[in-house]
Protein backbone atom coordinates (compact mmCIF):
# COMPACT_ATOMS: atom_id res chain seq x y z
CA UNK A 1 0.00 0.00 0.00
CA UNK A 2 1.04 3.09 -1.19
CA UNK A 3 1.51 6.37 1.48
CA UNK A 4 -2.04 8.04 -0.51
CA UNK A 5 -3.77 4.68 0.06
CA UNK A 6 -2.45 4.47 3.63
CA UNK A 7 -3.85 8.07 4.43
CA UNK A 8 -6.95 7.60 2.87
CA UNK A 9 -7.07 4.05 4.54
CA UNK A 10 -6.98 4.88 8.71
CA UNK A 11 -7.60 8.28 10.68
CA UNK A 12 -4.82 9.29 13.03
CA UNK A 13 -5.47 12.19 14.80
CA UNK A 14 -6.95 11.48 18.00
CA UNK A 15 -9.71 13.83 18.46
CA UNK A 16 -12.74 13.84 20.68
CA UNK A 17 -15.10 16.79 19.64
CA UNK A 18 -18.83 15.56 21.72
CA UNK A 19 -20.46 18.36 22.19
CA UNK A 20 -19.21 20.45 19.74
CA UNK A 21 -20.84 21.27 16.66
CA UNK A 22 -18.98 22.09 13.32
CA UNK A 23 -20.61 23.93 9.99
CA UNK A 24 -18.58 22.84 6.54
CA UNK A 25 -19.29 24.89 3.58
CA UNK A 26 -19.56 22.97 -0.16
CA UNK A 27 -19.56 20.20 1.91
CA UNK A 28 -21.22 18.00 -0.60
CA UNK A 29 -18.41 16.64 -2.25
CA UNK A 30 -14.69 16.56 -2.45
CA UNK A 31 -12.60 18.79 0.36
CA UNK A 32 -15.90 19.80 2.27
CA UNK A 33 -17.54 16.13 2.31
CA UNK A 34 -14.28 14.39 3.88
CA UNK A 35 -14.04 17.12 6.28
CA UNK A 36 -17.91 16.53 7.29
CA UNK A 37 -17.09 12.93 7.22
CA UNK A 38 -14.03 13.14 9.72
CA UNK A 39 -15.63 15.71 12.14
CA UNK A 40 -18.29 13.68 12.27
CA UNK A 41 -16.40 10.76 13.19
CA UNK A 42 -14.71 12.76 15.87
CA UNK A 43 -18.38 13.08 17.24
CA UNK A 44 -19.30 16.88 16.77
CA UNK A 45 -23.16 17.59 15.29
CA UNK A 46 -22.18 18.79 11.50
CA UNK A 47 -23.88 20.96 9.27
CA UNK A 48 -23.44 20.34 5.71
CA UNK A 49 -24.11 23.41 4.06
CA UNK A 50 -23.89 23.24 -0.09
CA UNK A 51 -25.44 24.74 -3.44
CA UNK A 52 -26.63 20.95 -4.03
CA UNK A 53 -29.54 20.65 -1.62
CA UNK A 54 -30.23 16.83 -2.38
CA UNK A 55 -26.52 16.21 -2.24
CA UNK A 56 -25.82 18.06 1.19
CA UNK A 57 -29.13 15.83 2.63
CA UNK A 58 -27.50 12.34 1.33
CA UNK A 59 -24.33 13.52 2.98
CA UNK A 60 -25.69 14.70 6.16
CA UNK A 61 -28.28 11.74 6.45
CA UNK A 62 -25.04 9.14 6.10
CA UNK A 63 -22.96 11.11 9.11
CA UNK A 64 -26.11 11.69 11.37
CA UNK A 65 -25.85 15.51 10.81
CA UNK A 66 -28.06 18.58 9.27
CA UNK A 67 -28.12 19.74 5.25
CA UNK A 68 -28.39 23.37 4.33
CA UNK A 69 -28.82 24.05 1.25
CA UNK A 70 -27.54 28.18 0.72
CA UNK A 71 -26.41 30.19 -2.57
CA UNK A 72 -23.16 31.41 -1.21
CA UNK A 73 -22.77 34.28 -3.97
CA UNK A 74 -26.64 35.98 -2.67
CA UNK A 75 -26.52 38.15 -0.02
CA UNK A 76 -29.49 38.09 1.36
CA UNK A 77 -29.19 34.27 2.20
CA UNK A 78 -26.12 34.78 3.70
CA UNK A 79 -27.74 37.73 5.78
CA UNK A 80 -30.42 35.17 6.80
CA UNK A 81 -27.80 32.11 7.87
CA UNK A 82 -28.93 31.33 11.28
CA UNK A 83 -24.45 30.32 12.39
CA UNK A 84 -23.59 29.17 16.00
CA UNK A 85 -21.33 26.29 15.40
CA UNK A 86 -17.82 25.92 17.35
CA UNK A 87 -16.21 24.93 14.53
CA UNK A 88 -16.30 26.89 11.01
CA UNK A 89 -14.52 25.35 7.74
CA UNK A 90 -14.73 27.79 4.95
CA UNK A 91 -14.12 25.29 1.75
CA UNK A 92 -16.58 26.46 -0.76
CA UNK A 93 -15.33 27.55 -3.75
CA UNK A 94 -15.52 27.32 -7.54
CA UNK A 95 -13.16 28.04 -10.16
CA UNK A 96 -12.66 29.82 -13.75
CA UNK A 97 -9.78 29.16 -16.00
CA UNK A 98 -9.41 32.59 -18.52
CA UNK A 99 -6.91 34.83 -19.61
CA UNK A 100 -7.26 38.52 -17.64
CA UNK A 101 -8.65 40.14 -20.97
CA UNK A 102 -11.61 37.67 -21.18
CA UNK A 103 -12.23 36.89 -17.62
CA UNK A 104 -16.05 37.83 -17.50
CA UNK A 105 -16.29 40.87 -14.43
CA UNK A 106 -19.33 39.22 -13.42
CA UNK A 107 -17.99 35.97 -12.65
CA UNK A 108 -14.99 37.75 -10.81
CA UNK A 109 -17.53 38.90 -8.60
CA UNK A 110 -19.59 36.32 -7.56
CA UNK A 111 -16.10 33.92 -7.20
CA UNK A 112 -15.26 36.85 -4.31
CA UNK A 113 -18.59 36.64 -2.95
CA UNK A 114 -18.59 32.66 -2.16
CA UNK A 115 -14.63 32.33 -1.74
CA UNK A 116 -14.31 35.93 0.40
CA UNK A 117 -16.89 37.46 1.49
CA UNK A 118 -19.13 34.46 2.38
CA UNK A 119 -16.68 33.22 4.81
CA UNK A 120 -16.34 36.98 6.25
CA UNK A 121 -20.01 37.09 6.59
CA UNK A 122 -20.55 33.31 8.34
CA UNK A 123 -17.42 34.01 10.65
CA UNK A 124 -18.83 37.07 11.70
CA UNK A 125 -22.13 35.40 12.78
CA UNK A 126 -20.08 32.73 14.67
CA UNK A 127 -17.62 34.51 16.63
CA UNK A 128 -20.21 35.64 19.14
CA UNK A 129 -20.68 32.09 20.48
CA UNK A 130 -17.42 31.06 20.30
CA UNK A 131 -16.26 33.86 22.42
CA UNK A 132 -18.99 33.29 24.82
CA UNK A 133 -17.77 29.67 25.09
CA UNK A 134 -14.25 30.35 24.96
CA UNK A 135 -13.69 28.05 22.31
CA UNK A 136 -13.76 27.75 18.79
CA UNK A 137 -11.94 26.71 15.63
CA UNK A 138 -12.04 28.93 12.18
CA UNK A 139 -10.88 26.66 9.51
CA UNK A 140 -10.29 28.22 6.19
CA UNK A 141 -9.55 25.80 2.98
CA UNK A 142 -7.42 27.87 1.40
CA UNK A 143 -4.55 26.63 -1.57
CA UNK A 144 -0.94 27.09 -2.63
CA UNK A 145 -2.64 29.51 -5.17
CA UNK A 146 -3.25 31.84 -1.44
CA UNK A 147 0.29 31.80 -1.07
CA UNK A 148 1.73 31.79 -5.23
CA UNK A 149 -0.01 32.90 -8.05
CA UNK A 150 -0.11 31.17 -11.54
CA UNK A 151 -1.87 32.44 -14.66
CA UNK A 152 -5.23 32.32 -15.67
CA UNK A 153 -7.28 32.12 -12.55
CA UNK A 154 -7.37 36.02 -11.51
CA UNK A 155 -10.75 35.31 -9.25
CA UNK A 156 -9.45 32.61 -7.36
CA UNK A 157 -6.45 33.57 -6.81
CA UNK A 158 -7.90 37.03 -5.44
CA UNK A 159 -9.63 35.33 -3.73
CA UNK A 160 -7.53 32.94 -1.76
CA UNK A 161 -5.25 35.75 -0.70
CA UNK A 162 -7.76 37.80 0.49
CA UNK A 163 -9.09 34.46 2.10
CA UNK A 164 -5.13 34.05 3.72
CA UNK A 165 -5.19 37.60 5.16
CA UNK A 166 -8.64 37.57 6.56
CA UNK A 167 -7.73 34.23 8.51
CA UNK A 168 -5.28 36.19 10.07
CA UNK A 169 -7.34 39.16 10.98
CA UNK A 170 -9.30 36.52 12.55
CA UNK A 171 -6.41 35.03 14.62
CA UNK A 172 -5.23 38.19 16.24
CA UNK A 173 -9.26 39.14 17.13
CA UNK A 174 -10.05 35.97 18.22
CA UNK A 175 -6.73 34.52 19.91
CA UNK A 176 -7.22 36.17 23.83
CA UNK A 177 -10.82 34.80 23.23
CA UNK A 178 -9.86 31.14 22.94
CA UNK A 179 -10.67 31.03 18.87
CA UNK A 180 -7.86 30.26 16.52
CA UNK A 181 -7.97 30.79 12.92
CA UNK A 182 -6.06 28.89 9.99
CA UNK A 183 -5.75 28.29 6.14
CA UNK A 184 -4.85 24.72 4.81
CA UNK A 185 -3.07 25.06 2.14
CA UNK A 186 -3.29 22.13 -0.44
CA UNK A 187 -1.86 21.72 -3.77
CA UNK A 188 -4.22 19.95 -6.18
CA UNK A 189 -6.56 18.07 -4.62
CA UNK A 190 -8.30 15.05 -6.18
CA UNK A 191 -12.12 17.06 -6.38
CA UNK A 192 -14.82 17.52 -8.84
CA UNK A 193 -13.36 21.11 -8.93
CA UNK A 194 -9.72 20.19 -10.05
CA UNK A 195 -11.43 17.45 -12.88
CA UNK A 196 -13.39 19.99 -13.90
CA UNK A 197 -10.26 22.14 -14.37
CA UNK A 198 -8.46 19.89 -16.81
CA UNK A 199 -10.69 20.90 -20.24
CA UNK A 200 -10.07 24.51 -19.33
CA UNK A 201 -6.77 24.18 -18.32
CA UNK A 202 -6.18 22.00 -21.77
CA UNK A 203 -8.04 25.21 -24.12
CA UNK A 204 -6.33 27.79 -22.56
CA UNK A 205 -2.68 26.16 -22.74
CA UNK A 206 -3.29 24.43 -25.72
CA UNK A 207 -2.49 20.90 -24.89
CA UNK A 208 -4.18 18.05 -24.59
CA UNK A 209 -6.22 16.82 -22.01
CA UNK A 210 -4.47 14.05 -21.20
CA UNK A 211 -1.26 16.43 -20.76
CA UNK A 212 -2.68 18.88 -17.59
CA UNK A 213 -1.91 17.04 -14.90
CA UNK A 214 1.30 15.96 -15.59
CA UNK A 215 2.32 19.21 -17.27
CA UNK A 216 0.56 21.69 -15.37
CA UNK A 217 -0.63 20.17 -11.82
CA UNK A 218 2.14 18.28 -10.91
CA UNK A 219 4.94 20.62 -12.02
CA UNK A 220 5.39 21.79 -8.86
CA UNK A 221 5.31 19.60 -6.07
CA UNK A 222 8.35 17.20 -5.86
CA UNK A 223 5.66 14.46 -4.49
CA UNK A 224 4.08 13.32 -8.07
CA UNK A 225 0.72 13.07 -6.93
CA UNK A 226 -2.47 14.43 -6.54
CA UNK A 227 -3.65 15.22 -2.37
CA UNK A 228 -6.35 12.87 -1.27
CA UNK A 229 -9.75 14.78 0.02
CA UNK A 230 -9.18 12.53 3.56
CA UNK A 231 -5.29 14.15 4.14
CA UNK A 232 -6.66 17.59 3.68
CA UNK A 233 -9.52 16.26 6.67
CA UNK A 234 -6.93 14.49 8.98
CA UNK A 235 -5.20 18.11 8.92
CA UNK A 236 -8.97 19.82 9.75
CA UNK A 237 -9.15 17.24 12.75
CA UNK A 238 -5.62 17.89 14.05
CA UNK A 239 -5.91 21.55 14.29
CA UNK A 240 -9.30 20.54 16.26
CA UNK A 241 -6.86 19.19 18.67
CA UNK A 242 -5.66 20.48 22.24
CA UNK A 243 -2.01 19.83 20.94
CA UNK A 244 -3.19 22.72 18.30
CA UNK A 245 -4.51 25.66 20.33
CA UNK A 246 -1.48 27.43 19.74
CA UNK A 247 -1.21 26.50 16.31
CA UNK A 248 -3.04 29.93 14.88
CA UNK A 249 -2.29 32.51 11.75
CA UNK A 250 -0.54 29.84 10.16
CA UNK A 251 -0.84 29.00 5.88
CA UNK A 252 -0.25 25.34 6.52
CA UNK A 253 0.97 24.05 3.53
CA UNK A 254 0.03 20.35 1.84
CA UNK A 255 1.76 20.96 -1.28
CA UNK A 256 4.78 18.14 -2.07
CA UNK A 257 7.20 20.72 -1.17
CA UNK A 258 6.32 23.28 -4.44
CA UNK A 259 6.12 26.27 -2.37
CA UNK A 260 9.46 25.31 -1.31
CA UNK A 261 11.18 26.13 -5.22
CA UNK A 262 8.47 29.07 -5.84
Amino acid sequence: MDEASIAVARSTVNVDLTGRSALVTGAASGIGKACAERLAQAGAAVTVLDLNGDAAREVAGRIGGEALQADLSDYDVLDGLEIDADIVVNNAGVQHVAAMEDFPPEKFSMILRIMLEAPFRIVRKALPGMYEKGWGRVINISSVHGLRASPYKSAYISAKHGLEGLSKVIALEGGPKGVTSNCICPAYVRTPLVEGQIADQAKTRGIPESEVIEKVMLTGPAIKRLVEPEEVAEMVAFLCTPEASFVSGASLTMDGAATAQW
